[in-house]
């Protein structure tokens, strides 16, 4: 039986409950977890080890979501990674999005409080979208 390597998601949060919360149940829906508990951090775990998958709060101290976020996306080596942001502001998120300009809309966005439900079916759908867009740009790096 061939053994598949887990999946790694970055969890970009200040809130040690939200931490907690997270790290343990995408563990148990067996994903390997790394945190990071600002943009700051965020940024030296990415370049130590890409996640497939990034879940963002966009209010941090020292470095913000937003800016994280901005020069993630802005990185060539990880604009393909999908980012889910999971706030409990909705007036920053939309604020966020208003003034996007210079980088692409978020794969993913979950208000706080949130179901397991509801981000379980939105990390299937961006990790999906993912994995096709990665098999796409094989393809197309095939046939050149």
């Amino acid at each position: 039986m061939e053994k598949t390597e887990k999946k790694r998601v970055l969890v970009v949060e200040d809130d040690e409950d939200v931490i907690t919360y997270l790290s343990l149940w995408l563990s148990d829906q067996g994903f390997d977890v790394d945190v990071a508990r600002d943009g700051n951090e965020a940024s030296e775990k990415v370049k130590q080890r890409p996640p497939d998958l990034v879940t963002l709060d966009i209010v941090m101290p020292q470095k913000t979501g937003v800016k994280f976020y901005k020069e993630f996306k802005r990185d060539p080596r990880y604009a393909h990674i999908p980012v889910i942001i999971i706030t409990g502001l909705q007036q920053e998120f939309k604020r966020f999005i208003s003034h996007r300009r210079t980088a692409p809309p978020p794969e993913g966005y979950i208000a706080k409080p949130f179901s397991q439900e509801e981000l379980l079916e939105t990390i299937r759908r961006v990790m999906g979208e993912a994995q096709t867009l990665s098999r796409e740009e094989k393809r197309k790096g095939n046939c050149a």
